[in-house]
């Protein structure tokens, strides 16, 4: 059996395939990743002045899943687009705009061979829970076969999943203490066990937004001057800047002065760690809390505890600093220096380094420093909770995201209730043939013992 999922982020979209055995519905750890498509262009969020285009860019993903997919499969395999803070944001400045975007990508998919289910705004809180469903189920931390075939409840606790998109980024774990915010608390019952998670998405905390903040800021800071530094570019780095690509977000929108320059500002990098992290630590208010233990922004935060996996731009960041800086993160303070390291490097020495990244070697510095401080600052990981976290892209060859628990969710292949202890009839055959295997071998190797000693005791 397959299932396709496009994940619908703010700066791309990219389809996945995945299938599974087909006498398995209902089972764990068969699904798997079979193949994925990047989809061409931006995220589905920035057609909203021509919403045709934004079914038009899947075109091609969805002939290459027809390619994936066995013909005679095609009508049988269901089809999802869930999109996330792009068009969460996209539906809070212009509704019919996104109502429309997701009329013509539902108008093409529902063109395709594949069993179209639906295209969707996920909410932060689907978007976190999804994650975190999709990093245990892979890991096979809900339930697992054992070797007999009998299901196995594994002893290990689930992992927190953390995500760090392009307009948003969610924290997610099982947790025993009070949740104090009834929206950031929700509960699941798989595999006949309870799980009471919490979770909580900051839109406007995934990295493109992130950037547009920072730049937001410095230019208040330095009141539209005619030339400006950016502390957090490296040294040797310009590029004219337009200030309506800084404020055409709801994120920024508000900072916006009355009167913009309409020709772009040129800016120039400082490479000045010190002054990038006080600018990224700006984003994050801390001194104001209802509850009693907050993250940031007033947000209500039981204390992380147990492991952790962190993907998504988390693992492309750590994995940048661990290949191109060479520098292993094992704690805080790795994580720190490195991206005081980057912000060090020049223009120069970067692109020296990583030639293949040159679109984004610029947004290093900020983006490092902001994971430094997003864990520290803002999750409150302590040396020793920072060590337990995994940073990973997939599992088993499975990239790891919101995607497949959303698949999973909807197709009804996580039941509620312990499924039964039967196992299939091929299942049984192979245990069987095991079984025969060892009797044989042990009736074969006792029969040769016995004539081994019965011919010893003739030639005595």
């Amino acid at each position: 059996q397959y299932g396709i999922v496009l994940d619908a982020g703010s700066s791309h979209t990219a389809m996945f395939v995945y299938k599974w055995p087909a006498d398995k519905e209902n089972d764990t750890g068969v699904v798997s990743e079979h193949s994925m498509c990047d989809v061409d262009g931006p995220g589905i969020s920035s057609y909203s002045t021509d919403p045709r285009a934004a079914g038009e860019s899947l075109k091609s993903c969805l002939e290459q899943a027809k390619r994936d997919v066995p013909k005679e499969k095609h009508l049988d395999t269901p089809l999802y687009l869930g999109a996330t803070a792009g068009m969460r944001l996209l539906n809070i400045t212009a509704p019919l705009a996104a109502h429309a975007v997701l009329s013509a990508v539902g108008d093409t998919l529902q063109s395709s061979p594949f069993h179209f289910r639906g295209a969707k705004i996920l909410s932060g809180a689907e978007e976190g829970v999804f994650g975190w469903v999709t990093a245990n189920y892979l890991l096979e931390n809900f339930i697992k076969r054992g070797w007999l075939g009998e299901w196995i409840r594994p002893q290990e606790k689930t992992l927190g999943a953390m995500d760090f998109g392009g307009a948003s980024t969610q924290i997610t774990f099982e947790t025993r203490d009070t949740i104090e915010e009834p929206q950031n608390e929700v509960k699941l019952k798989l595999y006949g066990q309870e799980y009471k998670v919490y979770t909580h998405s900051f839109l406007c905390y995934g990295r493109d937004q992130v950037l547009k903040k920072l730049l937001s800021k410095l230019l208040q800071a330095e009141r539209h001057k005619a030339n400006v530094f950016n502390p957090c570019w490296p040294k040797g780095y310009q590029r004219n800047l337009s200030l309506s690509s800084v404020y055409d977000s709801p994120c920024t929108v508000e900072e916006r002065p009355r009167d913009v320059p309409k020709k772009d500002i040129p800016v120039a990098g400082s490479g000045d760690a010190s002054r990038c992290a006080q600018l990224v630590s700006e984003l994050f208010n801390v001194s104001s809390c209802r509850f009693s233990r907050c993250s940031f922004d007033g947000v209500s935060q039981p204390e992380v505890s147990g492991g952790f996996i962190a993907f998504s731009a988390f693992f492309y960041t750590v994995d940048f600093i661990q290949t191109v800086m060479g520098t292993p993160v094992h704690l805080p303070s790795d994580l720190q220096n490195a991206s005081r390291a980057i912000c060090a490097s020049s223009w120069n020495e970067l692109l020296q380094k990583a030639p293949h990244l040159k679109k984004r070697l610029p947004d290093y510095c900020a983006v490092s420093t902001f994971v430094y401080l997003l864990l520290t600052k803002g999750y409150s990981f302590s040396n020793h909770a920072f060590s337990n976290i995994a940073f990973q892209k997939k599992v088993g060859g499975t990239s790891i995201g919101w995607a497949l628990g959303y698949m999973l969710n909807l197709t009804n292949m996580i039941p509620a209730e312990e499924p039964s202890s039967h196992k299939s009839m091929l299942y049984n055959y192979w245990v069987i043939l095991i079984l025969l295997f060892v009797f044989t071998t042990l009736g074969s190797l006792a029969t040769a013992i016995y004539l081994l000693k019965h011919s010893e005791s003739s030639a005595i």
